[in-house]
């Protein structure tokens, strides 16, 4: 029988589905904030504390690997059971470890609440995302993660202008403990609310699969990744690293096909490297959010550094990107019923290309107008990104084979987590090592930004391949929306 095609009826979340819809973006604005707010806080955090450079990545690069790391295992409990408490216990560990954060007084101190708050935010999200597949399917659970991605794009933007304006209102002393004091309010907030409307947990009567020895790997395999980055080794040592994280590659590919084959679950399922749309889209993402993150963090320490300005004149300096993001997020799902899954190449390669001008046009461009170019090069940086990462998220996860869907999400967070500690160790140190060789700001800035343009360019491949395998394998499965699935009348 032939599908006749109708008007496209538009699904709406009942009340209850609003609540809990309020409830995980409220979670996940309130985790997601807490690194892009820090970022602004950077310099007179270091002030402060006398932090050192490798003290910094890991105050910032810390967070995210944590973050990483909990997501799985925080899912797979989830699973068995039950999401409603796992979510409430780690947003009150998240909230209550903020107070740690505002009130240390050595740098030690402060790294180490920060790697517990990327655990609490990490055991927050895996509840969301399998709430959200819980509750909602078909075009509402399309629409919900695409909110929830949207939301977490929004909070990485708005992030600079509310920590500036909170440094400009207190001073920088003060200012830095406050950014980290927002997280308060917010999560007592939230976790009432969880405890209010999130489902009543459903334990399973299945054992908690965690592969504790495939987590372990992924987390020695990452801080190998970032530790030649804190401490560079010389040439030697470069070497030796890069031969250890190949072992550890190696490992993890085949404690994982082992793992598969005597019935367990493994960390990272089989299914999913197998499907090429899937593991090129992730790759994507990871490029992609590693780079924004990383750089991000550079500009804030260059404007205040290298320019002079204020925390709240850098915060002005990276609002046009907020702003930008917001606007392009909204409008993505009318670009990809035109264009398809060619926007999520081309607004990564704007991305890389502003990256790269922001690097040339700070070594160049006179003091006074330089902060003018670097807010029009955000704007157009905020909205390649706003129209290609919730597109890539949706295409992603599209891909995912049917019998990984459930972690499918997971796995595409903590890839992008573990992808921004590196990251952010990797171009934090070029900053900072440049500076301290007596190389200027400018010239670090210009360094950093044009890893942070080589690293985006890596993304613009993986999309172009994503692209041609998804073409390969499904050319029927190609989505019309990233948030705005249209379904047929029958």
């Amino acid at each position: 029988m032939s599908a006749a095609v109708g008007p496209i009826a538009k699904e709406r979340f009942d009340a209850a589905g609003r609540r809990v819809l309020l409830v995980c973006v409220a979670g996940g604005f309130t985790t997601l904030l807490d690194q892009s707010v820090l970022n602004t806080s950077i310099p007179a955090l270091r002030e402060t504390l006398h932090a050192g450079s490798a003290d910094l990545q890991w105050v910032v690069a810390g967070f995210s690997l944590a973050f990483g790391l909990a997501l799985i295992p925080g899912g797979r409990l989830g699973d068995v059971k039950g999401r409603k408490w796992f979510f409430v216990t780690g947003l009150a560990l998240f909230t209550l470890v903020s107070l740690v954060s505002a009130t240390a007084t050595e740098p030690g101190v402060l790294i180490a609440a920060r790697l517990v708050q990327g655990a609490g935010a990490g055991l927050v999200n895996s509840q969301m995302i399998g709430t959200l597949q819980d509750v909602f399917d078909g075009q509402l659970r399309a629409r919900a993660l695409g909110m929830y991605a949207v939301t977490g794009g929004l909070a990485f933007a708005l992030g600079p202008p509310i920590g500036g304006a909170v440094l400009a209102a207190a001073g920088p002393e003060l200012g830095w403990r406050l950014t980290f004091l927002l997280n308060v309010p917010f999560g007592l907030a939230t976790v009432a609310l969880a405890a209010r409307h999130l489902p009543k947990p459903r334990p399973s009567a299945r054992h908690a699969d965690l592969d504790l020895v495939g987590l372990m790997l992924v987390g020695v395999l990452t801080l190998v990744l970032m530790l030649p980055f804190v401490q560079p080794p010389g040439w030697t040592g470069w070497l030796a690293f890069a031969a250890v994280a190949l072992l550890l590659l190696g490992a993890l590919a085949w404690w994982q096909r082992r793992y598969a084959r005597t019935g367990g679950h493994p960390l990272i399922h089989p299914a999913l490297t197998r499907s090429a749309p899937y593991a090129l889209g992730t790759a994507t993402a990871m490029a992609q959010f590693g780079s924004s993150l990383a750089a991000s963090l550079v500009l804030t320490m260059f404007l205040q550094d290298g320019l002079g300005l204020s925390p709240m004149g850098a915060a002005l300096v990276a609002l046009p990107s907020a702003v930008a993001m917001g606007v392009a997020s909204a409008l993505a799902w009318r670009v990809v019923q035109r264009f398809g899954r060619r926007t999520v190449t081309v607004g990564m390669a704007g991305s890389a290309l502003t990256m790269l001008a922001s690097g040339l046009v700070a070594h160049w461009s006179p003091a006074a107008v330089l902060p003018w170019l670097l807010a029009f090069l955000q704007l157009l940086g905020g909205a390649s990104i706003g129209l290609m990462g919730s597109t890539n998220q949706a295409y992603v996860l599209r891909h995912a084979p049917a019998e990984a869907a459930g972690v499918s999400g997971a796995i595409l967070q903590m890839a992008q987590r573990i992808a921004a500690a590196v990251a952010v160790s990797a171009l934090s140190g070029v900053y900072l090592r440049e500076t301290a060789a007596g190389g200027g700001h400018r010239s670090a800035y210009l360094a950093a930004s044009a890893v942070c343009a080589a690293v985006a360019g890596l993304a613009v491949l993986a999309s172009v391949l994503a692209g041609r395998a998804t073409t390969r394998e499904r050319p029927e499965a190609e989505p019309a929306a990233p948030s705005r699935t249209r379904t047929a009348v029958r």
